[in-house]
């Protein structure tokens, strides 16, 4: 039988039918005892990250600062002046629970920072091969501790995008078991909540997707022989009762889409606040963020963070 196409619908707007006409090749990872070829495939994304998006382009103020040794990237938009006890977005960046770190981590800070309109801390969590699990969840928390130590926990909020959206519901249940207060809401786009890769589209998405495909080799590397069902791996397991208000969303070709209308359900059942937006053929992680879907989620998710600003 020939291999299906799925040619772009015309439900979605050019913009987005031209991101879904572009081939991504394959990409093939190393041999897992190959520290070299993963630190080298690392250091080329993150490059390539960083040259795309370049951070003098953005409208945005970047500092940098360390938390206990750990890496934070505070981005201001422009427009948004400082003010006493203003909001702070802690936000965890996404690349696999790999790649995504140093320069590419503070221009993607940047554009959090424009998506969310607020002052935005990027942490720069350490990654495998070197750090593998819990070395990123253990960063997530010292930060999490100081904010919550220099900020109201009703002026902060916590989010993250696909594997950023692993570590910030991971941090919420640890800071739960620590006896933290939680944060005023969660964001989580495209979450990567289920490190095994149990959910339906996981099939049903695969070759549909043009952006991700499974993350087995990265997760396993980043677990580095913990028990992938570990609800510190993979949120969507565990207790989320007491978790604040959560934003959610995917689209009808992420490969992630199990991942976050399973989030959701789990949230709802365990009693929490809890909104989905699903988007029209919108693969993982938008449709490159220039096109009007993708404006509309971020407006979307704006409206989110002003419902529940405390101010």
């Amino acid at each position: 039988m020939s291999e299906r196409t799925f040619p772009a619908p015309s439900t979605v707007s050019k913009q987005a039918q031209a991101w879904l006409a572009a081939s991504r090749g394959e990409l093939t990872y190393p041999a897992f005892e190959d520290t070299d070829a993963w630190l080298a495939m690392v250091d080329q994304a993150n490059q390539s990250t960083a040259q795309r998006f370049p951070i003098a382009d953005l409208p945005v103020t970047v500092e940098d600062f360390e938390v206990d040794g750990v890496t934070v990237y505070a981005a201001r938009p422009r427009d948004v002046e400082e003010t006493p006890d203003e909001p702070v977005f802690l936000w965890m960046h996404p690349g696999a629970l790999l790649v995504g770190g140093g320069e590419a981590c503070r221009v993607t800070t940047g554009r959090a920072a424009l998506s969310t309109g607020m002052l935005t801390w990027g942490v720069d969590y350490r990654l495998p091969p070197l750090h593998p699990y819990p070395t990123a969840l253990d960063d997530a928390i010292a930060v999490y501790r100081r904010v919550v130590r220099d900020r109201d926990p009703s002026r902060v909020f916590v989010g993250g995008d696909s594997a950023g959206g692993n570590i910030a519901s991971a941090l919420l249940l640890r800071a739960k078991d620590s006896g933290l207060p939680m944060p005023a809401a969660l964001v989580l786009n495209t979450p990567q909540v289920d490190l095994t890769e149990a959910g339906d589209t996981f099939q049903t998405l695969a070759g549909v997707d043009n952006v991700l495909r499974s993350l087995r080799a990265p997760n396993e590397l980043y677990a580095a022989g913990a028990d992938l069902r570990d609800p510190y791996l993979s949120p969507v397991l565990g207790d989320l009762s007491g978790f604040p208000p959560t934003y959610l969303r995917s689209g009808t070709r992420d490969l992630f889409l199990s991942n976050t209308v399973r989030m959701h359900r789990a949230l709802r059942a365990a009693g929490v606040e809890a909104e989905l937006h699903v988007f029209e053929a919108m693969t993982h992680g938008g449709f490159g963020g220039e096109s009007p879907e993708d404006q509309e989620a971020a407006a979307e998710q704006r409206h989110f963070l002003a419902r529940h600003d405390a101010r």
